[in-house]
């Protein structure tokens, strides 16, 4: 009797072994998996401004016709940002959103984006040849909060001398989830707005793609 105790105790002893050991192993693969995705995400860089920077953000001369037309003879979509220092949506655009490799990637390879400062006093050429301040930009394109996007028009002609909100063909008014955001960029990249569907019907299009059977 005192025997097969024994033996009772020894199995009992390696299965709690066998039990602590497997839950190490799953606790170390769970660390290792989110040590190798921190590794991937993009991490922003926070400017002297108090503004989280991409690296591949446009750096121009804040002439806004010279950055469209560069933008379309290079392929890609123009847009500008407007973001201001302290901004906790602006932080997890860049920290979420944008933090995301892959989304990432896809927007750099397509978008050519300005980053505006809401209260800044950098000097910017408007689309009609005015010069005037950052902020004074913001004002004038009814920009009142942040993150803001503008999304413009892909052939340089269909400005004609125009300026302001008449001119963007959509407008991210303000922090969106990564769903969203992600959905934005595609409806501009995909031009959903020339055939005058409403970005709300977009969105509406790929939920019920997304929840149809798989064939």
């Amino acid at each position: 009797m005192a025997f097969l105790k024994a033996v009772a105790a020894v199995a009992t002893g390696a299965a709690m072994l066998i039990g602590v050991s497997s839950v190490g192993m799953a606790q170390a693969q769970a660390q290792a998996q989110a040590q190798a995705q921190a590794q991937e995400r993009i991490e922003p860089i926070l400017g002297d401004d108090g503004l989280y920077h991409q690296e591949w953000f446009l750096n121009s001369f804040l002439d806004l016709s010279e950055d469209l037309e560069a933008s379309t003879a290079a392929g890609k979509r123009f847009a500008i940002i407007f973001e201001q220092n302290g901004c906790p949506y602006c932080r997890d655009m860049h920290t979420v959103n944008l933090a995301d490799p892959v989304l990432n990637a896809w927007i750099r390879e397509r978008f050519n984006i300005l980053q505006i400062n809401l209260w800044g006093d950098r000097e910017v050429t408007d689309f009609d040849g005015t010069v005037l301040a950052e902020k004074d930009l913001a004002s004038r394109y009814a920009v009142n909060f942040t993150p803001t996007i503008l999304f413009l028009p892909e052939d340089p002609a269909a400005i004609d001398g125009k300026t302001g909100p008449q001119i963007e063909v959509a407008r991210m008014p303000g922090y969106f989830r990564p769903f969203h955001f992600t959905a934005m960029f595609e409806y501009v990249w995909d031009k959903r707005y020339a055939k005058d569907q409403p970005f709300q019907r977009y969105i509406l299009e790929k939920v019920a793609a997304q929840e149809a059977p798989q064939q």
